[in-house]
């Protein structure tokens, strides 16, 4: 197994249970201890985790992009509720948009009228909260499971062939350089056929997540049209994005 793909099982295992061992880790992923205190080292370099005797614990409280099967308190409800209205207000009646997997993509799908709309989306929760609105159309690209998302090729080969007027996408941070980014290399594909595919594209994100960054990149900040946020960004933070190409809207007392 690559450095690379030991990282993302790393995090994933990390964000699964908040806490990994190195003995867990060197039996799982069929390396020395000593590899994975490495690519501990590594890790923590970059911000992603904080090491402790013995293993490592998330850096950040704020790190879970992608929910668990068992749906906790989100910590930031306010935020995503403001995201989430200002998104509805884009939406027009008979479109096709797209839903991502995440917590303020859901928050979406929770205040979607019962009115004529196709929702393309790969997160199970989202597909849950929708399956008994009777006026939406609901469309599942299919694919295999990881937590509460559909992911593959063929799933990103047939988002591709269809015609999206609105893509909603969630990242697990946003950072000046690097972009829009997220721990699992394997969703990364599915957000490029989103982005690639939908006429409008969005990123919706909590004010939390600027200036922190994840493992993967999976967009420039330029290739969204916009991010959508909620009004606790701070006027100094909105600016230095705007000044690297990032297109901002913002709830009623953004900046």
């Amino acid at each position: 197994m690559n450095p690379l793909r030991r990282y993302e099982k790393i995090m994933e295992m990390l964000l699964a249970s908040g806490e990994v061992m190195v003995t867990d880790l060197s039996e799982q992923l069929q390396v020395t201890g000593k590899t994975i205190r490495e690519d501990l080292a590594k890790l923590e370099q970059k911000g992603l985790l904080q090491r402790i005797h013995g293993g490592a614990v998330l850096a950040q409280e704020n790190q879970l992009g992608i929910l668990s099967l068992k749906q906790e308190e989100a910590p930031y409800a306010a935020q995503h509720q403001e995201i989430a209205e200002l998104a509805v207000s884009l939406i027009e009646a008979n479109e096709v948009i797209a839903l991502d997997g995440g917590r303020t993509t859901l928050a979406i799908a929770k205040l979607l009228p019962d009115e004529p709309l196709t929702v393309v989306t790969n997160d199970l929760h989202i597909i849950a909260e929708l399956a008994s609105r009777t006026s939406i159309r609901l469309v599942v690209p299919g694919g295999y499971q990881i937590r509460n998302m559909l992911i593959g090729a063929e799933a990103a080969a047939y988002i591709r062939r269809l015609n999206i007027a609105r893509a909603f996408l969630s990242a697990t941070a946003i950072h000046p350089q690097s972009g829009f980014t997220i721990y699992s290399g394997e969703s990364a594909d599915i957000k490029r056929a989103w982005l690639e595919t939908a006429k409008t594209s969005y990123v919706v994100a909590d004010h939390y997540k600027f200036g922190q960054g994840a493992l993967f990149t999976f967009a420039k900040l330029n290739e969204v049209s916009a991010i959508i946020t909620d009004s606790g960004i701070t006027q100094e933070t909105a600016e230095q994005f705007r000044q690297e190409g990032a297109t901002l809207l913002i709830g009623e007392k953004g900046a």
